[in-house]
């Protein structure tokens, strides 16, 4: 007979089980929503019932955390009740969790043309390789630990072509209750994210004269064995916008950036959408095509010359 356990307990079976079936960072991120939020609250429980689970949810968003991380960390509670109650250690009935109506959506930030132009000259005329990440960012619409993982024979000068498939960051580690962090190298977020993007003429014209004489192991933004991680990179980066007197932006918004000019100038949506390495045509849609005053006026006035 399989006798009732605390989530505590759950948790740590659940944990030696799922570390066989997920990347080391997918875990690293269960770990940390588990350390953050689900033990303090509910480690000591050997049920939870859906009110509990609704009182959680309105504290963790009266504390400022977004929906979408709320979410995130009930996607792991009920990995862990599931596990829990195949096993007969705890009591699990599924839960239906509301949420307040959210009335603004959030804008995302992106460059003006004026100002992209200016950061793409000034790197043109000033080149560093880290200056180059941010330059490729633009042209590619790459992710930050997609271009910290970047290295010359993933540069493809000869057909124009660039393949991301790394990237690098620094994950959460427990082992034996010592905390630390770990930077690894691994694939993309996911096997979409696996994908070839095509060089633009402005790029290959700066990058096909280094191809010739660099190391092609070596990592682009260093140009050396040893990477940059994407924390020391943020930071390059938020100095470079300071010293150009640009808008702060988050380094993320370069490929904000990027999808956005793809968008004004007429690309099909699923050809962004596999190139910015979206796992659906709809993340793309939902984030970058937001029709404007002029085509909403445009629209009517179609609408009206068929009526006539």
């Amino acid at each position: 007979m399989n006798v009732q356990k605390q989530l505590s307990e759950v948790i740590d079976l659940w944990k030696t089980d799922k570390k066989n079936y997920v990347k080391k960072s997918t875990f690293s991120a269960y770990v940390l929503l588990i350390e953050n939020h689900l033990l303090p609250t509910f480690g000591d429980k050997e049920e939870v019932p859906e009110v509990d689970v609704q009182n959680f949810v309105l504290h963790k968003l009266a504390s400022g955390l977004s929906q979408k991380t709320i979410k995130d960390i009930l996607i792991v509670l009920k990995m862990v009740l599931k596990f829990g109650a195949k096993n007969k250690w705890i009591t699990y009935e599924p839960f239906e969790i509301q949420y307040p109506t959210v009335r603004e959506s959030q804008q995302i930030e992106v460059l003006t043309k004026t100002d992209q132009k200016k950061i793409m000259t000034y790197i043109q005329e000033h080149f560093t390789f880290r200056n180059l990440g941010v330059y490729i960012c633009l042209s590619a619409g790459m992710r930050i630990g997609e271009v910290c993982a970047l290295t010359w024979e993933d540069i493809d000068t000869d057909n124009g072509i660039i393949s991301v498939n790394r990237t690098i960051q620094r994950i959460y580690v427990i082992e034996d209750r010592i905390r630390r962090t770990e930077l690894i190298l691994d694939t993309p977020k996911t096997k979409n994210s696996i994908r070839e993007i095509p060089i633009s003429k402005d790029l290959l014209r700066i990058l096909k004269p280094f191809k010739k004489i660099v190391n092609p192991t070596f990592f682009v933004l260093t140009n050396d064995a040893k990477p940059t991680e994407p924390r020391t990179y943020r930071s390059y980066y938020k100095n470079l916008m300071k010293e150009l007197k640009m808008p702060e932006l988050k380094f993320h918004g370069l490929r904000h950036s990027f999808a956005t000019r793809c968008i004004e100038s007429n690309c099909d949506y699923k050809t962004v959408s596999v190139l910015l390495g979206h796992s659906n045509i709809s993340t793309t849609l939902n984030l970058y095509v937001h029709p404007n005053m002029e085509q909403k006026k445009k629209a009517i006035e179609q609408m009206f010359k068929a009526l006539r």
